[in-house]
């Protein structure tokens, strides 16, 4: 394996001496710096095995430069050997304190300095081939991380669409739904790891309908009151399905589910929750649900056009919706129009699911 050794002496004659002997090692190069300033300097855009330092230099000493490399971003590891007189231990142990690895003695002794270097450099290959393997066990962690986030997609997707089975929507429904939620909350400026949740956890919010009977799942005429009190239980169903999960996504699928229908002036249900009491996650998806409900034919309806669904939300912003999750949905429009455009009806829901 081929080496390189930055050598900083303010003498050229033992930068010169230096050099030829690091070279008898065999495959090894060097840069050589009488001033230690310009050495610093090379060090940060350079990359090296083994620093040589004197000690006794006029602008910086061997124990400032020492300070001063290991402060460099990726230099924290590389190993450094000091020249010091034999007499000088004080300075040594400072030395160490900075992140010396090992001491040369004046006058060099020839054998020495081959052993010592050659150690060094040994201990440079050492280190370079763990931050490969740590690179490399890294990767492969992400990888399988991404593996099981893809599975963990799939699986939330499954059981979704287990629910809209039984209810006259499409998978295209969840996945739009979905992306109408994280755009906004890209336009809410949520964090980039909120954003990723509320799009894994957005299309469970009415996987609870699993528990609801046909008979006033599938009613095509409107639910009388007591019917309406039965569907709304499917909020309370989704979150006992999906409570006390280790998964994040569930979690926050569980606070969905049972919150999505609540209304922002205290009307929704189940609970009569009012404003920022809703969870943000259950404000977003209100406002996209209804959207894509409102703008989706169905057998018992016909879709909304859009500029009338547009309507709908202003009307009742601030009483059903949160109005800034309202004025988010709505300032981004020309994403809307591109998110109904790539997520139709007719596609395959889980091909669609898998390619994002």
């Amino acid at each position: 394996m081929a080496h390189h050794v930055l050598i900083v002496d303010d003498n050229e004659v033992n930068l010169a001496l230096f050099s030829a002997l690091v070279k008898k090692l065999g495959d090894c190069d060097t840069s050589a710096f009488s001033s230690a300033s310009e050495a610093l300097m090379w060090a940060k855009s350079h990359d090296f095995d083994l620093l040589i330092v004197d000690y006794m230099m006029p602008e910086l000493d061997g124990i400032e430069f020492i300070r001063q490399f290991r402060a460099i971003a990726g230099k924290e590891g590389i190993p450094a050997l000091m020249v010091t007189a034999s007499d000088q231990r004080p300075v040594r142990y400072r030395a160490l304190d900075v992140g010396a690895n090992d001491f040369l003695t004046k006058p060099v002794d020839k054998i020495e300095f081959l052993a010592r270097t050659q150690n060094m450099l040994n201990l440079s290959d050492v280190q370079r081939k763990l931050a490969d393997r740590a690179a490399w066990l890294a990767d492969e962690v992400r990888k399988a991380t991404a593996e099981i986030l893809q599975r963990e997609r799939e699986t939330v997707w499954r059981l979704s669409r287990a629910a809209e089975y039984r209810d006259p929507e499409t998978g295209a429904h969840i996945l739009r739904m979905a992306h109408y939620a994280q755009l906004i909350g890209f336009v809410m400026k949520l964090p980039a790891a909120d954003l990723d949740l509320l799009l894994e956890a957005a299309p469970m919010h009415d996987i609870g309908k699993v528990g609801i009977a046909d008979t006033i799942l599938l009613k095509p005429g409107r639910l009388d009151a007591a019917e309406f009190e039965i569907m709304k239980q499917h909020a309370v169903y989704g979150h006992d399905l999906l409570k006390g999960s280790a998964s994040r996504v569930l979690q926050a699928g569980a606070d969905i589910a049972l919150a999505h229908h609540e209304k922002y002036d205290g009307s929704g249900y189940p609970n009569g929750l009012a404003g920022e009491a809703i969870p943000l996650f259950s404000r977003i998806v209100a406002v996209a649900d209804v959207f894509d409900a409102l703008t989706s034919e169905r057998p018992y309806k016909k879709a909304w056009p859009l500029e009338q669904a547009a309507q709908h939300l202003r009307d009742h912003s601030g009483t059903h919706f949160d109005p800034q999750c309202v004025a988010a949905f709505l300032s981004a429009w020309a994403e809307v129009l591109d998110i109904r455009q790539r997520f139709t009806d007719q596609a395959d829901g889980l091909c669609m699911l898998l390619k994002q």
